[in-house]
């Protein structure tokens, strides 16, 4: 067993996030070699790339205000104490909406924090 506070973990480097911090809270350091549980927290004003990726993840947001855009440019609110669930090659992105930070926790396969997230959006199809 593995127990940590989110306040002892350093935070990680986030290339191409402005505004953007992340923590690697629980992950394959602490034995897991299966998933990996991230803490991200959004300024206000910012955002995460829109992009897509072949695995899915899951998202609670913690506090703050913010919005998920799907594919297609529509806005679903979030704020506290609701969830998300991601579809692998689902394009989205989390934005700010509000005045203070925006903050979520991320769950992915292992294999999406050690491939990381392309800041472009491959074409349609690829």
């Amino acid at each position: 067993m593995k127990i940590k506070k989110r306040d002892d973990v350093p935070l990680a480097d986030v290339p191409g996030y402005v505004g953007v911090t992340k923590q690697v809270v629980l992950g394959q350091e602490d034995g897991s070699d299966e998933i990996v549980l991230r803490y991200f927290s959004v300024a206000p004003g910012g955002a995460t790339p829109h992009h897509r990726h072949d695995f899915p993840h899951l998202v609670k947001i913690e506090t703050g205000r913010g919005v998920a855009v799907d594919a297609d440019g529509n806005e679903h609110p979030l704020a506290a104490g609701d969830y998300a669930y991601v579809g692998p090659d689902e394009a989205h992105n989390l934005k700010n909406t509000g005045d203070e930070p925006f903050e979520f926790i991320c769950i992915v396969p292992v294999r999406g924090e050690l491939m990381g997230v392309s800041c472009e959006m491959p074409p349609e199809g690829e």
